[in-house]
């Protein structure tokens, strides 16, 4: 199986690691799985969030290279000869010379090494295992796509719950404080976002999904809605009880109720969230309280949103408007600081807006790759007003298909 092992290639970024990612202890072990998908010279990383593993990226990289079977099967009955070279665009289609993509599980979840020190996860380490992942594939540069994932954001509900109807019986700020660290989602982008930060010079493009800036950014709005999953997940003790959960954390109602055939999107997806929950089960302990540490001391300054900025690169900041979990004013935010050279894509959907509306979202990812190729002006590729940044942006609309 294809892995990655990080201490291999981090010796040449020393000076730009935290002091626990450089001890001798941290990295010596630790390897990431991956898998690539399709051939061509145009090279995509896929960074996911917490929870999620590489798999999570599927309605993607068949938008982009046309196949979901990755380039490390090694059945010979089914595997189709490609030569590198070919000229073959993928599913993408955007008249360039082929597009590879590359997912892996970050640390602490899938088939990657689980450290467990909270320490040995923040967004900087994080985005030096990514770097060395494209070192090892001897990728110099790669569009830099980062989403969250909140397949176990759930977990997290509870955590706030319970401090406010325990707040009689432990002391309320004390217990907010304990429980408020663990809600956190958006890792996939802030990793990505890091990188960018970190190694400006090899990044091609930067596509940031469902982003927050972290720390508080990170907590969800708190409704009726958000109150009600939080009881739900409670009493969950069954994989059909808490695929019923994430369903409804994950996508909209008028999503979920549509029809495909004789059965409803919800029916549908129910059975393959209750499978994919028996087979793999909950993340680790160690995985989950790491990723989280992470999301929560994930901080962007403005030095590194001033390199983003002026480093010559397109972003894109693509967002589900009725996000329960990562609010879009958050990311509204961040497109503005990272003005001129920023787009949002606004588009109706919930948290897993890349499963919700996969044609849109990869048509975005198209036209970033394509802009890119093209070196398309960033006053062209901005949606944002030019006199105020304090206007809105106007709305993006993808068309179906690429």
């Amino acid at each position: 199986m294809p892995f990655c092992e990080v201490a291999k290639h981090q010796t040449s970024l020393d000076d730009a690691v935290d002091a626990a990612s450089s001890s001798s202890s941290n990295n010596k072990c630790i390897k990431i799985f991956y898998k690539t998908y399709g051939h061509g010279p145009t090279k995509v990383l896929l960074i996911i969030g917490l929870a999620g593993t590489h798999d999570s990226w599927g309605p993607q990289i068949k938008g982009l290279t046309g196949t979901e079977r990755s380039n490390d099967d090694d059945d010979d009955d089914r595997m189709r000869a490609v030569d590198p070279n070919s000229s073959d665009s993928g599913g993408c289609g955007y008249g360039g010379n082929g597009i590879q993509v590359c997912a892996f599980d970050n640390r602490g979840m899938g088939r990657s090494s689980v450290p467990t020190k909270k320490s040995e996860y923040t967004t900087k380490i994080m985005a030096k295992d990514a770097i060395a992942l494209m070192d090892h594939l001897g990728w110099r540069k790669a569009h830099i796509f980062g989403h969250s994932m909140g397949e176990s954001v759930i977990l997290s509900f509870p955590f706030l719950l319970l401090a406010l109807l325990n707040a009689t019986e432990i002391n309320c700020s004390q217990q907010l404080v304990l429980s408020l660290v663990y809600v956190t989602v958006e890792t996939g982008a802030m990793i990505a976002c890091k990188l960018a930060a970190m190694v400006p010079d090899r990044v091609l493009s930067l596509a940031l999904l469902n982003v927050t800036g972290g720390g508080f950014e990170c907590l969800p709005k708190l409704d009726s809605r958000t109150i009600s999953v939080a009881i739900r997940f409670l009493k969950a003790k069954t994989p059909e009880q808490r695929a019923a959960v994430d369903l409804d954390t994950h996508y909209t109602k008028e999503y979920l109720d549509e029809h495909v055939g004789s059965s409803t999107r919800r029916a549908i997806l129910y059975q393959e969230y209750v499978k994919g929950i028996s087979s793999t089960g909950m993340q680790s302990s160690y995985g989950f309280d790491g990723q989280v540490n992470a999301c929560w001391t994930h901080k962007m300054t403005r030095t590194e949103i001033e390199l983003i900025r002026s480093a010559g690169f397109l972003v894109s900041v693509i967002h589900g408007r009725h996000d329960i979990i990562a609010q879009i004013y958050y990311a509204r935010r961040l497109a503005k600081k990272l003005q001129p050279v920023a787009r949002l894509v606004d588009l109706h959907g919930g948290h897993l807006v890349s499963h919700e509306r996969t044609e849109e979202v990869n048509q975005a990812l198209c036209e970033l790759i394509s802009a890119s190729e093209k070196k398309m002006s960033p006053h062209v590729w901005t949606n944002f007003p030019k006199e105020s940044s304090r206007k809105y942006p106007h709305s993006v609309r993808v068309s179906a298909g690429c």
